[in-house]
């Protein structure tokens, strides 16, 4: 795979097989992630996602391949990769008898952005600003000096967000980021999420089981088996699979059905009735004139793309 510089993660042909495994966890996967983008690695469980995302962030040797992140190999440069990416994993890696503040200071110091100091007012001021600008963006300032075992499931994750951008990270790792969130925090936290790409620029890799957080990706990348089953930008993987289409009812179901077929339109069913259409339907409910009783325009979704590859990559197995 030829370098571009617009690349900000590139795989090459990469593979893991584990000791005494019969078959390679990863199977040859190459793919790319451009600067500033938001990229999504989807799949089922034991799929290979875990190891790839393992591999990315340095925690797990190559079998075979490259991986190269900001420029630098993930093998020979581990440490300088490091630098580049944040991460933030399903489970939180927090120390909940540490102030969410200390927990920062400690992952600064960590990554020598810092010298060591024992209290918050003895740290540098750009320290300080940095924390403050963060903690605010999403929403914690208030709580940074209290211990983190207080702190509900959603604060554990924003304050993973501030600790994983606190050393200006060009990558964004996100492992299964809202596992375990209620719906309004999930979507609080995608919010935050969004704003700190745009405001930081920062490239976002996520991995998820809840296909709608993946539905503003830029590029989906979708793995079974440890193989790439299916890649592209949502819209085109959804529109190449699932055909958008329209049910429909009416009192006078025989005179529907009759003015629908002599359009020559596939009408399936016998009430209500489904229609197959290639764009948003309008036109179509525009011939109409039997009084309609119902009517549902259904546009693809990226669930529905992903159980269609899913499903057919198991019937190919």
């Amino acid at each position: 795979m030829a370098m571009d510089n617009n690349h900000i993660i590139d795989v090459d042909h990469l593979v893991k097989r584990y000791k005494k495994s019969d078959r390679n966890s990863v199977d040859d996967v190459s793919f790319y992630v451009e600067k500033g983008s938001f990229f999504s690695l989807l799949g089922p469980n034991g799929a290979g996602k875990t190891t790839i995302i393992s591999i990315l962030t340095s925690l797990l040797s190559i079998t075979d391949g490259t991986v190269r992140i900001a420029g630098f190999d993930v093998e020979k440069e581990p440490h300088k990769v490091r630098q580049n990416i944040g991460v933030i994993f399903q489970n939180p890696s927090l120390d909940l008898n540490l102030t969410a503040e200390e927990n920062i200071r400690f992952h600064a110091v960590l990554y020598n952005l810092f010298p060591f100091s024992p209290s918050y007012s003895l740290m540098p001021k750009e320290y300080k600003k940095k924390v403050d600008e963060l903690a605010e963006l999403v929403g914690i300032q208030k709580e940074l000096n209290k211990p983190v075992k207080t702190f509900s499931g959603g604060m554990k994750r924003k304050l993973e967000i501030v600790r994983s951008l606190i050393h200006k990270p060009k990558v964004l790792f996100l492992d299964e980021p809202t596992t375990g969130l209620d719906p309004i925090s999930r979507h609080n936290l995608w919010q935050y999420l969004q704003d700190i790409r745009k405001k930081e620029d920062i490239t976002i890799f996520l991995t998820t089981h809840y296909l709608d957080e993946a539905e503003g990706s830029d590029f989906i990348c979708i793995i079974d088996n440890g193989k790439i089953v299916n890649e592209g930008k949502p819209q085109d993987v959804k529109e190449k699979l699932i055909k958008k289409y329209i049910v429909l009812d009416a009192k006078d179901r025989e005179s529907l059905k009759a003015e629908m077929e002599s359009y020559k339109w596939n009408v399936e069913g016998e009430g209500p009735f489904k229609i197959t259409i290639d764009k948003t339907g309008q036109d179509h409910i525009k011939k109409l004139h039997t009084p309609l009783t119902y009517l549902d325009i259904h546009n693809p979704t990226l669930e529905d793309a992903y159980v269609e590859i899913i499903t057919k990559n198991k019937n190919h197995d």
